[in-house]
């Protein structure tokens, strides 16, 4: 991999905690990222949306190193992702390594993930234990606080089989927030539930913008884009097409094949 052309942002006081630059990546020569720059301040909401297909959650995975970018560089909190520099050179970190910057980060997928035979608060409370290394009492109590957070204070000793998909997915978002992230990745987060549990999960992920949490969320859910998020990416074909504030991104696109996919977009929601 070759290093791109950017300089690590010079102000640390000023750096967007999420700074990505030129970011490619290939899948057995099918380029779905062409060169992806997003910078994501301290407390903000991005939105990412577009078709299937349109790099979205490749690039999401790009952030946290679940992928191995072909070229470019991302920046959490002032750390390349995935990569020491050495004069302009980039040596891939060891997998220990790596593991240590993704901890810093949570992820809340389509599908929850849960622990089949552990109990909501025994998912909550693993990685802390197992990671981390916290001792099992204060950590099953901060697991009870977050489940109290999420509507769930009263499951917590449900096992996953015995909730509801939108339940399941609020145990995910606590289970994340467990390892106090500094930054929250959403992957299409409501997508596998159904309609009528979409809105307890956007609850969530709503008081969780409220709080000051750094959210990229890809995601379809039009309203919630245009009340929580303070930045609307599209992107289609591996490039960011279009971004902005909501009010401008969803309420006057400039590019046709953004007024396309909102217009999609709404006609599906109107005729399920």
């Amino acid at each position: 991999m070759t290093a791109a052309a950017a300089a690590e942002p010079a102000e640390p006081l000023a750096q967007p905690l999420v700074h990505a630059v030129n970011v490619t990546k290939s899948f057995h020569h099918n380029e779905v990222l062409k060169g992806i720059d997003l910078d994501v301040d301290r407390g903000q909401v991005v939105c990412l949306l577009g078709p299937s297909g349109s790099g979205k959650t490749t690039f999401l995975r790009c952030i946290n190193q679940l992928e191995t970018i072909d070229g470019g560089r991302i920046w959490v909190d002032g750390d390349l992702m995935g990569y020491v520099d050495r004069d302009g050179k980039l040596y891939r970190l060891k997998n220990k390594e790596i593991a240590a910057q993704r901890r810093e980060i949570g992820m809340v997928f389509q599908r929850f993930n849960l622990f089949p035979h552990k109990t909501a608060i025994e998912n909550v409370a693993e990685a802390p234990i197992q990671v981390r290394g916290e001792s099992r009492k204060p950590a099953r109590a901060r697991a009870q606080e977050l489940l109290d957070r999420v509507g769930l204070g009263d499951r917590c000793t449900s096992y996953p089989a015995q909730l509801s998909g939108g339940q399941q997915q609020r145990v995910a978002i606590a289970r994340a927030l467990a390892m106090q992230p500094k930054l929250m990745l959403f992957d299409e987060p409501t997508s596998a539930l159904d309609p009528e549990l979409v809105g307890e999960v956007l609850a969530v992920m709503r008081e969780l913008a409220e709080d000051g949490m750094t959210m990229i969320v890809v995601t379809h859910e039009m309203e919630f884009a245009r009340e929580v998020a303070d930045t609307v990416v599209f992107m289609d074909g591996g490039v960011v097409v279009e971004s902005g504030p909501p009010r401008d991104v969803l309420g006057n696109p400039q590019h046709q094949r953004t007024k396309t996919f909102l217009t999609r977009l709404r006609s599906a929601h109107e005729h399920p």
